[in-house]
């Protein structure tokens, strides 16, 4: 082996990486790519979008490739003629944080039993994904579209809603085209007015900027590989999550901190995203959207005068909810804020216990039947 050989062999070596990415960037195959999954085919589709943060113990991870992430999921298998389908999209809640895949409130909303009002049997779906921003929900929600639902329950609380709040996700920073897709007039079919700017700037550099070559992308392809792999012990254990055995419990007790994302006591909440809620309005239309505004968890500790929970200050949450159901006028709107007892909240003020969701599942089964889209 002399060095003239050595040399042309690296320089076809380094020839041949630069062609390779070169058309990996060409071709953006990653989408593509997360469409394809051994879920839903050798392996059953997951209850829940895949989210985890030790991977060895829940057999899941977090990964930010949507079209993987939906893939993996039960909402891919083919609908069946008989199928009424309902998505819930939302917070860790609506995931289903501390709880099993079969305590969420779309578990125990499909445990009810209900049937549409044709007589198909109702199959509702879990899209909720951990992370409190309404950009993150309407990135499930414009995904889901995909899958035919015939309705659709948007969980939200005031802890989404700060501007500042949209871009602060992974899932979203390396998503940008999805959300200017979800956003963008021409896409939609009542589109955005000029006068109705979106709450957040596109060219925010908190957005990442995308690296389309092979080796720029090789997290995102190891995520995706990862995801495949976890599958069979998945399968195997039903795990995809690590409970805990003791867990700390939510705040009780608070500073008298009146304070909330940087607004003083009875300043305007004038910078809250609730445009993205319209966008939610304009790709689902012809499809039934029910909101609710989800419990929280109501303090009766030190300074509770001044604060509901660790999350909100009163007078910002009650604010908040006047702001809210003036913008939910004419729509479908269920406000639950304070229908679950105290005791049935966990580690968080949005946190439930299997009996705190089973409660919060019939409320919401009890609305969408005096909507007339469910029935026993």
């Amino acid at each position: 082996m002399t060095w003239s050989k050595l040399i042309r062999i690296a320089v076809k070596t380094a020839i041949f990486f630069v062609l390779c990415n070169l058309v990996y960037a060409l071709v953006s195959p990653l989408d593509a790519l997360g469409r394809v999954s051994v879920y839903n085919t050798l392996i059953p589709g997951r209850a829940r979008l895949p989210y985890g943060e030790n991977p060895t113990e829940s057999y899941n991870l977090s990964l930010t490739n949507i079209p993987a992430m939906f893939a993996s999921h039960e909402i891919s298998r083919p609908k069946a003629a008989d199928e009424f389908r309902v998505v819930v999209i939302g917070d860790s809640g609506t995931w289903g944080w501390l709880l099993e895949s079969d305590q969420t409130v779309a578990a125990q909303l499909e445990a009810l039993g209900y049937t549409s009002d044709d007589g198909r049997r109702v199959e509702v779906y879990n899209l909720g994904y951990p992370g409190m921003a309404l950009a993150k929900d309407l990135l499930m929600l414009h995904q889901v579209m995909e899958y035919q639902p015939d309705a659709v329950i948007w969980l939200v609380t005031a802890q989404s809603f700060p501007i500042e709040q949209q871009i602060e996700l992974p899932v979203v920073q390396k998503n940008r085209f999805p959300i200017a897709l979800a956003t963008n007039a021409q896409y939609s079919e009542a589109p955005r007015l000029e006068s109705d700017p979106p709450s957040f700037s596109l060219s925010d550099p908190r957005f990442d900027t995308p690296d389309l070559t092979l080796l720029g992308q090789r997290r995102e392809l190891a995520d995706w590989l990862r995801l495949q792999l976890y599958s069979f012990a998945w399968a195997a254990t039903c795990i995809d999550q690590a409970l805990l055995e003791e867990i700390t419990l939510r705040q009780s007790d608070f500073e008298a901190d009146y304070s909330w994302f940087g607004h003083a006591q009875e300043e305007p909440l004038d910078d809250l995203a609730f445009d993205v809620l319209q966008d939610g309005l304009r790709w689902t239309e012809g499809v039934p959207l029910l909101f609710v505004n989800e419990p929280i968890y109501i303090s009766s500790g030190q300074n509770s005068d001044i604060r509901y929970n660790s999350f909100y200050p009163r007078w910002a949450y009650d604010q908040y909810r006047d702001l809210l159901s003036e913008q939910m006028q004419g729509q479908n709107y269920l406000d639950v804020w304070d229908l679950i007892p105290p005791d049935e909240f966990t580690d968080t003020p949005v946190h439930l216990t299997p009996e705190g969701t089973r409660l919060l599942a019939e409320r919401i089964g009890a609305e969408l039947e005096s909507l007339g889209w469910v029935r026993r």
